[in-house]
Parts: structure tokens; C-alpha cells; sequence
């Protein structure tokens, strides 16, 4: 699955959690654009690992600020 693929499924899965409908780049930090709390990020985690079937290690979760950080991790993660 490329880079497109990925982060059209992830935005999909981010859309639930998307309270205020902000506008989704790359560039989009969970914590200061999204407003994400600790348990809102584990939720969302644990919704990605279902999806795409992979396990992102708490330092890997700790050092995504960014939707496309998030994106070139999962992509990795894949293979």
C-alpha cells in the first residue's frame, strides 16, 4: 500500500475524533491542532494498529507530533 492509500484510510479513521472538523495536512498536530488528550491518542492508536494490523511502540507513538509523521510510520510499519 503507498503513501496515498495509507493516509486516505488514516484520514477516515481520524474523522470520529475530529471534534472541531479541522482542515487535515501533514502538517496537522494532534496535540495543539486537534486538541487530542492522552486518551483520545490511545484510542486513535488503538483504532490504527485494527486497521492496518501493526503495533506502534510507545516510543514510536511519543515521537509523532504530526499527521504525516503518522502516516510515514504506518507506511514503515507496513514494510
Amino acid at each position: 500500500m503507498d503513501r496515498a492509500e495509507t493516509s486516505a484510510r488514516i484520514a477516515g479513521l481520524i474523522e470520529p475524533f475530529n471534534k472541531k472538523g479541522v482542515a487535515i495536512t501533514d502538517a496537522t498536530r494532534f496535540t495543539d491542532d486537534l486538541e487530542f488528550d492522552s486518551l483520545t491518542v490511545m484510542d486513535f492508536v488503538a483504532a490504527i494498529e485494527d486497521e492496518f494490523d501493526i503495533i506502534i511502540s510507545m516510543n514510536q507513538q511519543a515521537e509523532i507530533e504530526t499527521y504525516g509523521q503518522l502516516v510515514d510510520a504506518v507506511v514503515k510499519l507496513q514494510g
